[in-house]
């Protein structure tokens, strides 16, 4: 039981350092959206892709997370 729990503990703080890193790079792509862009043009679509991608990403995790506190209010983790 103690491997699992072990596993369980790595599995989560992988998770929260993937989130950290993930939140950063959306944050860092959503600064390049609103800083005013050179010549006056539009944003570019590699910004607006970036954004999309980093939501994504932090979407996929928001899954995770959800998928964990459901193992763990079930009673099927520690």
């Amino acid at each position: 039981m103690n491997d699992k729990r072990k596993q369980w503990r790595e599995q989560e703080q992988q998770l929260v350092e993937r989130w950290r890193v993930a939140e950063e790079r959306c944050r860092n792509a959503q600064a390049g959206l609103t800083d005013p862009p050179p010549e006056g043009g539009a944003a570019s679509g590699e910004s607006v892709r970036e954004v999309h991608a980093a939501r994504a990403e932090l979407d996929g995790m928001r899954k995770q997370i959800a998928r964990l506190k459901a193992e763990f209010s079930a009673g099927k983790r520690y």
